[in-house]
């Protein structure tokens, strides 16, 4: 047989041989998108992002100490920043003097409410001892009215019962009317009382304020994270509210997945994830899907679109899909928020229901 011959058998051979790699890779294709492929619905609209907690005092003051660098790991509770606290040590030293001092004043209003319950007791005692002079005088009285009757008693010694009877009865209204003033001073401190306990109360609360005020001079870590965009040094001057850093919680990181509304037919939570991480092509990372936002991001834009205009154009919209990564140790630390990631949804158990 000729070289060419030889040849021409050979390119046919190969041609076959090929046409049948093809042909076994296309049924191999095939196979798998019967099986896997039909039902999954990707993006590369997504991003790892996570719950960062963006730091702040409470109260004002001077920065004494910052203990912590951007990038540093810290955990929960861990002290991040101190304000320098003595305004606020004065102001709590103060408050605790206040609070002493409305309990001795409620003390003393409540001694002087025992003691006013023993005058009224006294009070009550003269005017018992005033009604039994006034029994003892009316009875003289009575005696004296029948011996005069019968001749048997002087006219001046009647009289001078009857005097005797007077005295004795002014005597008695004079010790009731004691008694019931000494009753009308219970209420009296009764409202003293009353208030010296509100300002108690309120000297307390104002105690439990300035406490709370000392405590706001230490920043802590409100779970454990990582420092991100500190912009506060020590000596800077800060008010309520400013800024100073962010804790990034990379052990508590998800995926936002930006699906088109026409792929979000079959998308159900719970179905398994495959995410494929931009910065490591290499990393194996799954996730199920957690939920499906309820509109589209659009939807809360500072100017959402008004499509009842004569200009509309239909734009097929977004619907951010919640997926939660399974982390493992070897993942934690590397996937970071804002790092893309392409997700894979199979939706082939929603497709079967």
């Amino acid at each position: 047989m000729s070289k060419q011959g030889i040849f021409g058998s050979t390119r046919r051979f190969l041609g076959i041989a090929a046409g049948a790699v093809v042909l076994v890779l296309l049924l191999v294709w095939l196979v798998q998108y019967l099986r896997v492929g039909q039902y999954v619905t990707a993006t590369d609209d997504a991003y790892i992002e996570a719950n960062s907690a963006v730091l702040a005092p409470k109260i004002s003051g001077y920065v004494s100490a910052v203990l912590v660098k951007d990038n540093q790991p810290v955990t929960k509770g861990q002290l991040l920043a101190t304000l320098d606290d003595k305004d606020y040590q004065a102001a709590l030293a103060s408050a605790a003097a206040d609070v002493t001092a409305a309990a001795a004043a409620l003390q003393a209003d409540q001694a002087q409410l025992g003691l006013q319950q023993a005058k009224i007791a006294a009070a009550k005692a003269m005017a018992a001892a005033d009604q039994a002079r006034l029994n003892f005088a009316s009875e003289n009285q009575n005696r004296y009215a029948r011996a005069n009757a019968a001749g048997a008693s002087a006219a001046q010694s009647l009289s001078q019962a009857a005097a005797d009877t007077a005295t004795a009865t002014a005597t008695l209204a004079a010790d009731q009317a004691n008694v019931l003033a000494a009753q009308r001073q219970v209420d009296v401190l009764n409202a003293k009382i009353a208030g010296a306990a509100a300002g108690l109360a309120q000297a307390k609360a104002h105690q439990a304020q300035a406490s709370l005020d000392l405590g706001h001079t230490e920043i802590t870590a409100p779970f454990d994270g990582v420092i991100a965009n500190k912009t506060v040094a020590e000596g800077d001057y800060l008010q309520p509210g400013t800024q100073i850093m962010a804790v990034v919680p990379l052990a508590q990181i998800y995926v936002q997945a930006n699906y088109k509304e026409t792929q979000i037919t079959r998308i159900k939570p719970g179905q398994p994830v495959s995410i494929g991480v931009d910065g490591y092509p290499d990393l194996h990372v799954t996730g199920m899907v957690e939920s499906i936002a309820p509109s589209s991001g659009q939807q809360f834009a500072l100017l959402p679109p008004d499509n009842a205009t004569g200009n509309f154009t239909k734009i097929v919209q977004r619907l951010p899909v919640k997926i939660d990564i399974n982390l493992t140790p070897a993942l934690i630390g590397k996937l970071r928020p804002g790092m893309s990631v392409e997700v894979d949804i199979n939706t082939r158990a929603a497709s079967q229901n």
